[in-house]
């Protein structure tokens, strides 16, 4: 049986999903539809008691987006990354800038975090 998510968390990321941001909607065109060697994503996934940007958990690997608001939170966002690594979790972050400059490039990076290379799509 699945793991049930608290439920203020699970509303929580609902609204996310319903908001999301101009560089989080670039990289899950990414990663949607097992576009990406086809590993599935998933976008602002419940991983308690957090809620990660994008998440693949065949591969153990989330991937952040840091905003405007990053260099106020980087003492919470080292904390959080430290919890989901102890969790079985790599973390991987990218600032909304890399995102807009480049997304092809973050693409490659995440592929690499998961030790592999752009093989088109399956």
């Amino acid at each position: 049986m699945p793991i049930r998510q608290p439920p203020q968390l699970t509303h929580h990321a609902r609204k996310l999903r319903t908001n999301q941001t101009k560089p989080e909607s670039l990289v899950w065109t990414l990663l949607r539809n097992r576009r990406l060697n086809g590993h599935k994503f998933r976008r602002q996934c419940p991983i308690p008691p957090f809620i990660a940007d994008f998440a693949c958990a065949e591969k153990r690997l989330i991937v952040e987006l840091d905003g405007d608001h990053h260099e106020q939170q980087a003492k919470q966002d080292m904390s959080r990354t430290a919890h989901l690594n102890r969790e079985g979790w790599t973390v991987i972050r990218f600032c909304n800038a890399d995102v807009l400059e480049n997304t092809e490039a973050v693409g490659v990076a995440i592929l690499r975090a998961m030790g592999e290379e752009w093989r088109g799509r399956e």
